[in-house]
């Protein structure tokens, strides 16, 4: 008998020049000079405040869209740099424990890319972050087991989204283009020549705000 599964899917926010971070990412500013400008059309929606602890918000195209994204992930996939910024062994890391203290807004299982293992970290609302030092298909096997019949969201970095594409496991991309031109950063999608990466559109959602744009990846 056959099992429903989930897809693995990208859900990111770009500048309308190709970058998902800008220059000169620090502790204080983890997405870089002007990177936060990316994700303001996301802030003051309802299911992004809800996520985050907080009531209210508005509740439109845009909500809608994140939303849909929410409901549908059962797992999360991220790089050391989006969990915590850092690299190299965690006892040198100055922030190992990650950006969201004790209450992270995923609230699924986050499976963290990384060259340097530890023993898994429970936080509350049901996230747990598990280390996982085998390579990009171990890290998507583990995740789509915890996801079930919901989608494996790749969250990032670039490099994490890039070895996805290459390892040919990228089933569905959703990028939120801002109309934001960074300059400079960390580009989305580098180092994809040998990829042969083929896309095609299913969806466009526009706002005054972002324009939503739907992929699937063509195998």
């Amino acid at each position: 008998m056959s099992v429903d599964t989930g897809k693995v899917v990208l859900d990111i926010s770009m500048s309308l020049d190709g970058f998902i971070a800008g220059p000169n990412p620090s502790r204080e500013e983890p997405l870089g000079t002007g990177g936060e400008r990316l994700h303001e059309w996301g802030y003051g929606l309802a299911s992004f405040r809800e996520r985050h602890g907080k009531s209210g918000g508005a509740r439109n195209a845009d909500d809608e869209v994140v939303a849909e994204s929410l409901a549908g992930t059962g797992a999360v996939v991220m790089g050391r740099r989006m969990f915590s910024g850092g690299s190299g062994p965690w006892d040198d890391d100055p922030n190992a424990d990650g950006w969201w203290e004790d209450t992270p807004p995923f609230r699924v299982p986050v499976f963290v890319l990384t060259h340097h293992g530890r023993e898994p970290v429970a936080k509350q609302g049901g996230t747990t972050f598990t280390f996982v030092t085998d390579g990009v298909e171990a890290v998507l096997e583990q995740a789509r087991i915890a996801a079930g019949d919901k989608n494996v969201l790749v969250a990032g970095g670039a490099n994490v989204v890039q070895q996805v594409l290459r390892a040919g496991q990228l089933e569905e991309m959703q990028i939120h283009l801002t109309p934001v031109l960074l300059g400079g950063g960390t580009r989305l999608l580098d180092d994809l020549q040998k990829a042969n990466v083929q896309l095609e559109p299913t969806r466009v959602i526009e706002s005054p705000a972002v324009t939503h744009l739907r992929y699937r990846v063509v195998k």
